[in-house]
């Protein structure tokens, strides 16, 4: 199974894609504050459509209330544009932790720079600086199912 991290997320349609994206691939979100919305905005609620009340969804004061329930391990995954290594190279075969940052900074660089033999990005033609974060989340977590194989007994 994925877990989804989302590490203060302001772009409340992104959330709700990326809510839509884990009740599809049976995966739980976690939102870590502080939010830059409201999680009852309707736009939220919009992108999500009527998956919104399907979704697995926890919400965290912060990054450190989330460790003491799920410790940083081999299991947790960052994605960002500042790393080196592709997201490919990630074994997501047994699930994990997928984290990813803020729309506008992504993650904080000290995080990445404690972990960093656990980040990783998508690869982009040279030029580009960013792509989308619910796509971005959509690349890396299918990529994750496919390697994990849960695929199999869906549609």
């Amino acid at each position: 199974m994925f877990n989804i991290v989302l590490v203060e997320p302001q772009i409340p349609q992104n959330t709700g894609n990326i809510g839509r994206l884990c009740v599809a691939t049976n995966s739980i979100l976690h939102l870590i504050y502080p939010l830059g919305f409201s999680i009852s905005e309707k736009a939220i609620k919009r992108a999500g459509l009527d998956y919104w009340q399907h979704l697995k969804v926890f919400e965290w004061k912060n990054l450190e209330s989330f460790w003491n329930v799920y410790p940083m391990d081999n299991r947790h995954f960052l994605f960002s544009t500042k790393a080196t290594r592709i997201c490919f190279d990630a074994d997501l075969s047994n699930g994990g932790f997928l984290y990813f940052g803020r729309e506008d900074a992504g993650l904080n660089n000290s995080l990445l720079d404690s972990n960093i033999n656990q980040v990783y990005k998508l690869p982009m033609k040279k030029g580009v600086r960013s792509i989308n974060l619910a796509t971005s989340v959509g690349a890396v977590l299918y990529n994750g199912v496919m390697q994990s194989k849960l695929y199999v007994d869906w549609e």
